[in-house]
């Protein structure tokens, strides 16, 4: 089983339950861990029977341009997602944070991580 990691990838998303992060926008960071058979891609070399993550940074993207209330909400369309356009994947964990939120004191990220 093999495990690859796509760490930090920034958005500026307009995610969040008040008007201001409806209209500023706040910034966010996405982490994935995904679990799959590597096997194939290994023994290959191809691309074709590997996990395609520059099509997992553009499916995040997509997912992150959307607006939404909750970052709970993001987390689980992104690993749906992510699960369905990619049957080689065992096991995801998506963590999703937002950067210094906007909280009446200076709090460095709030963050979600989800797993299937």
């Amino acid at each position: 089983m093999g495990l690859i990691e796509l760490k930090g990838m920034e958005f500026h998303a307009f995610i969040g339950h008040y008007d201001e992060e409806k209209q500023i926008g706040n910034n966010f960071k996405v982490d994935l861990k995904i679990w799959y058979d590597h096997t194939k891609a290994a023994e290959t070399d191809k691309l074709s029977h590997a996990l395609d993550y520059q099509k997992v940074y553009n499916l995040v993207k997509d997912e992150m341009s959307q607006k939404c209330n909750l970052i709970e909400n993001v987390a689980q369309r992104i690993l749906k997602r992510l699960k369905s356009e990619f049957s080689q994947i065992t096991k995801l964990s998506v963590k999703v944070r937002k950067i210094f939120p906007k909280l009446g004191g200076m709090v460095e990220e709030v963050s979600i991580e989800i797993e299937d």
